[in-house]
């Protein structure tokens, strides 16, 4: 993976958002938010690496609901074209494919190297 001078690479895990109960998430999952606003303008890839929720159980149809801004955040930066990359972790086991089709955020069971 190519990294354009002045950019970086970012990483985070485990923010377990919801947990211990959605209340007491909200202030963690704002600042969440406020990193992925201070990164964006440098960042040449983002990458999750697992547990960004306590729980995530999609359906075929449907996904578990709140995390909006977090969601959304997430959105606005693959819509700028910004890379991110998700690793799924223990409690991310229950993905489908919501990151992929909505999100635009490739999915990953498995690792992965880049180079």
């Amino acid at each position: 993976m190519q990294i354009p001078h002045g950019k970086k690479i970012y990483f985070s895990s485990d923010n377990h958002l919801g947990a211990p109960t959605p209340a007491e998430s909200l202030p963690r999952e704002k600042k969440f938010v406020r990193w992925l606003d201070m990164v964006k303008d440098d960042a040449a890839a983002i990458f999750l690496l697992g547990d960004l929720f306590d729980f995530w159980f999609e359906y075929k149809t449907v996904v578990p609901k709140g995390f909006v801004r977090v969601l959304g955040k997430l959105a606005e930066l693959s819509d700028q074209g910004i890379p991110i990359y998700f690793f799924v972790g223990n409690h991310d086991l229950w993905m489908r494919d919501y990151f992929e089709k909505e999100l635009n955020i490739p999915t990953f069971r498995e690792p992965k190297e880049f180079v």
